[in-house]
C-alpha cells in the first residue's frame, strides 16, 4: 500500500501553488509545511517529514485553513499525518564537489545562459541560495531589441505547470561593457562561485574581441553560443552550430586568443551533433554544452506579436529525452571521450540531473524550471542528490559520471529472445479499465474486462509484453513478472 500513499501525496502536492512567503507556513508555529510540500514536489518525499515532524494537529489545521488555493485548500493535515518519518541525513553528507574542464565546482548545478541570469542582483541571489555557478546570458556586439510578448507555454492540465516552454528571447540587451563589469564584480564578490561568460559574435573579429573582454573581466571560462535558434541576424546562433566548419573556425579563433577554458554550446537543430562537436574538439575545445532550445511552433494567441507568429526555441521537461539522446551521442563518440560535458534540457529535479550525470555530464544547467519555480529549487537538487549518493554509499560525484553508458547498446543488440509479462495487483486495481481500453485500441487485444466485477484479466497467449498497460494504469496496479524465454 506504500505506493498508493506515495501517489496520493504526490498528486496532492502537485496541487500546491508553491506560494511565496507561504501563508500555510506562516500559520504553523512548529514547522514549515510549504517546504515539506516542495520537497515532495521536487522528488524528495522521503525527506519531507523533517519539516513537519514537530507539528501538532493544531499546527497543521491552522496551516490548512491559511491555504489560499483558488479551488480548495491543500489537505495538509491528511498529507503529513500519512508521511513516513525520514532517516536522519544531517551527518556525513556526500560532497557534491566536482571538477569541470579544470575548474573546481562546489556542486554540479549551474544557471543556464538565459533570462534567469541577466544582472548582478539576480545572480548574487542565486549564489547565496546555493547555485555553484552561472553561464551568464549571452553577450554580443549587436543592438538587441526584444519582442513582446516573448514567451509561451504548453501546460500540464493536471497541475498547470509548464510541460514545454517556448521563448523568442535573444541575447543580452546590455552594452557589452555593462555585462563584463557585472561578471567582474560577481567574480570579485563570490570568488568560490564559477562565473562563465557566454558570447556570440558574427565575425572572427567579434568573437576574438568578446573572448578577450571576457578573460579580462576575470571569468572562469567562456561558452561559445553556436546554438540560439531565434537570432534575427544571419550568420549567428544555430546558423553557426549547424555548420561544423564554422564551429571549428570560431572555436579555434577564440582558443588562440584566450588562456581560459572554452566551451562551445551545441544546437539540437541538426541530425548529428557529433559533427560540429568534433570540429570544436579538433579546434581545442575544453568542454561541450548541450543542448540549446529546439526550433518549434505554438499556435496560442499568447505568442502573437502584433498578430504575427514565428519559429523559436522550445525547452522544459518535454525536451529532456531529446537532450539525453544528444548527450548519449557525444558521450559514446570515441573521439570525444576526454571532453567534459555540460548537460542542459528539461532539468527540474535531482533525478533529472542524475540522468545527465550518469550519461557523462560533469555539470548541468537549469533554466525553465527556475523561470517557473525560482532559485529555491536548488535546495531540493542538493539534498536529493546527497541523499541518493548516501543511500548508495557513493562518496564522490565523479564516481557516477557516465556509469549508465555501458548499458546503452544499438537496437540490433537488444535481447529479443525473452519476454516480461505484466501482472495485475488486485489489491491496488480500482477497476477503471484504462488498461483494457488502451490494449484494445492501441495494443494487442491481450486484456479482457469483466464489466460486472470491473476486473481486467491479462490473456497470456496474446500478450507481447509491450507494457502499454503499465504506463496507462493510474493506480500503479500493474507490475511485472520474471523475464522468461519466449515460447
Amino acid at each position: 500500500m506504500m505506493k498508493n500513499k506515495q501517489m496520493h501525496l504526490e498528486e496532492e502536492a502537485a496541487r500546491c501553488l508553491l506560494c511565496v512567503n507561504a501563508p500555510c507556513s506562516q500559520a504553523c508555529k512548529n514547522g514549515d509545511p510549504a517546504r515539506a510540500i516542495r520537497a515532495i514536489r521536487f522528488g524528495n518525499q522521503r525527506l519531507a517529514s523533517q519539516w513537519v515532524d514537530k507539528c501538532t494537529d493544531e499546527d497543521l489545521e491552522n496551516a490548512e485553513q491559511a491555504c489560499i488555493h483558488y479551488d480548495r485548500p491543500i489537505r495538509i493535515k491528511e498529507m503529513f499525518r500519512s508521511l513516513d518519518t525520514c532517516p536522519s541525513t544531517q551527518e556525513n553528507k556526500p560532497n557534491l564537489a566536482i571538477d569541470f574542464c579544470g575548474i573546481h565546482c562546489e556542486n554540479p548545478f549551474f544557471l543556464a545562459s538565459s533570462a534567469i541570469c541577466t544582472n548582478y542582483e539576480m545572480i548574487a541571489r542565486a549564489f547565496e541560495a546555493g547555485w555553484a555557478g552561472v553561464y551568464y546570458k549571452t553577450i554580443c556586439m549587436q543592438d538587441i531589441k526584444e519582442v513582446s510578448p516573448r514567451f509561451d507555454a504548453i501546460h500540464c492540465d493536471a497541475t498547470g505547470d509548464f510541460y514545454g516552454f517556448r521563448n523568442m528571447e535573444q541575447l543580452s540587451e546590455n552594452p557589452t561593457r555593462v555585462d563584463f563589469d557585472i561578471l567582474k564584480r560577481l567574480k570579485q564578490d563570490y570568488p568560490s562561485k564559477i562565473v562563465i561568460a557566454s558570447i556570440m559574435g558574427q565575425t572572427e573579429r567579434q568573437w576574438i574581441i568578446l573572448a578577450r573582454m571576457a578573460e579580462k573581466a576575470g571569468v572562469d571560462a567562456i561558452e561559445l553560443n553556436f546554438s540560439c535558434p531565434q537570432m534575427r541576424l544571419a550568420g549567428m546562433g544555430s546558423d553557426v552550430g549547424q555548420n561544423p566548419e564554422l564551429v571549428t573556425f570560431y572555436t579555434a579563433y577564440v582558443k588562440r586568443n584566450v588562456s581560459i577554458p572554452v566551451i562551445p554550446k551545441m544546437t539540437p537543430n541538426i541530425k548529428h551533433m557529433s559533427e560540429p562537436a568534433m570540429g570544436a574538439f579538433f579546434a581545442g575545445a575544453d568542454a561541450i554544452s548541450a543542448i540549446n532550445t529546439i526550433k518549434s511552433v505554438t499556435m496560442n494567441d499568447r505568442s502573437t506579436v502584433s498578430e504575427k507568429k514565428t519559429v523559436s526555441g522550445y525547452s522544459g521537461r518535454a525536451v529532456k529525452p531529446i537532450a539525453l539522446r544528444f548527450i548519449l551521442e557525444l558521450a559514446k563518440n570515441p573521439v570525444l571521450k576526454n571532453v567534459h560535458l555540460s548537460g542542459i534540457g528539461g532539468i527540474e529535479t535531482w533525478r533529472d540531473a542524475l540522468e545527465f550525470i550518469q550519461l557523462g555530464c560533469r555539470n548541468v544547467q537549469v533554466c525553465t524550471a527556475v523561470m517557473q519555480y525560482g532559485y529555491r529549487i536548488i535546495d531540493d537538487l542538493i539534498i536529493g542528490m546527497q541523499s541518493y549518493m548516501q543511500e548508495r554509499g557513493i562518496e564522490k560525484l565523479a564516481d557516477i559520471v557516465g556509469e549508465e553508458l555501458p548499458n546503452f547498446v544499438t537496437a540490433s543488440n537488444l535481447d529479443r529472445k525473452t519476454i516480461v509479462y505484466p501482472k495485475i495487483d488486485r489489491d491496488r486495481c480500482i477497476g477503471c479499465g484504462r488498461c483494457y481500453t488502451s490494449c484494445q485500441d492501441g495494443g494487442h487485444q491481450a486484456i479482457e474486462f469483466d464489466f460486472n466485477t470491473r476486473q481486467p484479466r491479462i490473456v497470456g497467449s496474446r500478450c507481447v509484453g509491450c507494457h502499454l498497460c503499465r504506463l496507462v494504469c493510474p493506480s500503479g496496479a500493474i507490475g511485472t513478472t520474471k523475464r522468461v524465454n519466449k515460447k
